[in-house]
């Protein structure tokens, strides 16, 4: 009977190790999958004697193939991408946007400075005078153009932000839901493997949105927290993440568990999240700034030396330009009504066709202004300036874009290369394992036979 017991544990044996393997072939595509083997044991004799060998095989559990730091690196590196990946659409429309020559601001300036050029000729002429408010509305457009278009950007980067939230929220109950399962499953002694894949995808899917720090919890569920701290899932509890929408069109998160609500302010959220929180405050309102300043001190500085000079009739010279930050049509515009012989281009009332006013208008070209992203700069220079360091963001961040997308191929190889399923390697254990259960149903045969041939004896 032992030699038969023996034989049949085997067989038994082998028979789980065949259902591992054919289940790791069966998954060989499936992305996220960790393959499985068996844990072989020798049973220790249950009779005395010194010539009990033993009492054969069994199999204590399934292995699942799994490094946690592996699995922790491929994280890291899904929030660094998902990061780079966040910021790059932005600022590669942005670049684009703010190099176009033919109608970008630098042209539009060019232009104005140029019909003012052409008016110093013949400073009492009406064609050239008008010319000069016809280019002025026309840079004045452009400007309403470009901040028009950072603002239809900061929308979509607030849109992108609440329906990142909304993914984040969801996956978050999905692992908690996950760890649930699995921490049942386990209680009743089922393998959870297929449900700890499925988690650590879930996991994996979040870390491209926020950076993560995950903790493995005894009852098998993993504790799941934004880098500050703040939960985001622990067992089978999650967290709500939520955005409010200030006046001035930032947004506030927070995370509320647990009857508790933690701030994210100045939290570095890494992931999709932290892209364009990066793009926000350290691309998009900076230039916005910069654009809103530039056209206001234009502004300023063309009133003011209008304001210094007298018309062709003699009456003192009227504002050319409107500013307001807040405008509904646009952040700068031609004053209404304004008329080319309002403009004032004489210094002497009495003397209309004097241009030294107008000269000094001409001059403000090289006048610097004070931006909050550049310092102090001449008009002619700044929007130059404000795309070279635009470039220069968007080269750094396709950069870092490339470095982590590599860092992210090889954390992936890295984790395949232990829990990725190798037909080779399964093929082999196919033949190991059929022969193994080849071999102890050939026992069990052989232990028939004998005790055949004893029972004949008797």
């Amino acid at each position: 009977m032992t030699l038969i017991h023996n034989a049949l544990s085997g067989a038994l044996a082998a028979q789980a190790a065949l259902s591992a393997t054919s289940q790791n072939v069966a998954n060989v595509m499936t992305p996220g999958y960790t393959r499985q083997g068996v844990l072989l044991a020798s049973v220790q004799p249950l009779q005395s004697g010194a010539l009990s060998a033993g009492s054969g095989v069994k199999v204590p559990s399934l292995l699942r193939f799994s490094d946690n730091y592996k699995t922790l690196q491929m994280w890291s590196a899904a929030s660094e991408l998902g990061q780079r990946n966040g910021a790059q659409p932005y600022l590669t429309q942005l670049e684009q946007v703010l190099g176009e020559d033919e109608s970008g601001i630098n042209s539009g300036l060019d232009a104005f400075f140029g019909a003012l050029n052409a008016a110093s000729v013949e400073p009492t002429s009406a064609p050239l005078r008008q010319q000069v408010i016809t280019t002025a509305d026309a840079l004045a457009q452009r400007f309403n153009s470009l901040n028009q278009v950072l603002s239809n950007q900061r929308a979509s980067v607030a849109q992108q932000r609440l329906t990142t939230i909304a993914q984040v929220n969801t996956l978050a109950s999905q692992i908690a839901k996950l760890n649930k399962e699995i921490a049942h499953t386990q209680g009743t002694g089922v393998n959870p493997s297929g449900l700890i894949d499925a988690r650590d995808t879930k996991i994996d899917e979040l870390a491209s949105l926020v950076a993560v720090q995950v903790v493995q919890q005894a009852d098998g569920s993993r504790s799941v927290s934004l880098r500050g701290g703040q939960p985001l899932v622990v067992g089978a509890r999650a967290a709500t993440m939520v955005a409010v929408v200030n006046a001035d069109g930032s947004q506030t998160l927070t995370v509320e568990f647990a009857n508790e609500t933690f701030s994210l302010a100045n939290t570095p959220l890494g992931g999709l999240m932290g892209g364009l929180d990066e793009f926000e405050h350290e691309a998009l309102v900076p230039l916005m700034q910069s654009i809103t300043e530039m056209a206001n001190q234009l502004a300023d500085n063309v009133n003011d030396q209008l304001a210094a000079g007298f018309a062709i009739d003699g009456s003192p010279g009227l504002p050319l330009f409107e500013f307001d930050s807040t405008g509904a049509t646009g952040v700068l515009q031609v004053r209404d009504g304004a008329l080319a012989a309002e403009l004032a281009f004489s210094s002497d009332p009495t003397t209309p066709a004097n241009s030294d006013n107008l000269l000094a208008l001409i001059g403000l070209q090289r006048q610097p202004v004070a931006l909050p992203t550049l310092g102090s700069v001449s008009l002619s220079d700044a929007v130059t300036q404000l795309v070279a360091r635009l470039g220069m963001q968007s080269q750094q961040n396709a950069a870092a874009q490339t470095t982590a997308q590599t860092v992210r191929n090889q954390a992936e190889e890295n984790w395949k290369s232990t829990s990725g399923v190798n037909l080779d390697e399964e093929a082999a254990n196919l033949m190991q394992y059929q022969q193994m259960y080849q071999a102890n149903m050939k026992v069990i045969a052989i232990a028939n036979e004998l005790f055949d041939s004893t029972l004949a004896i008797l």
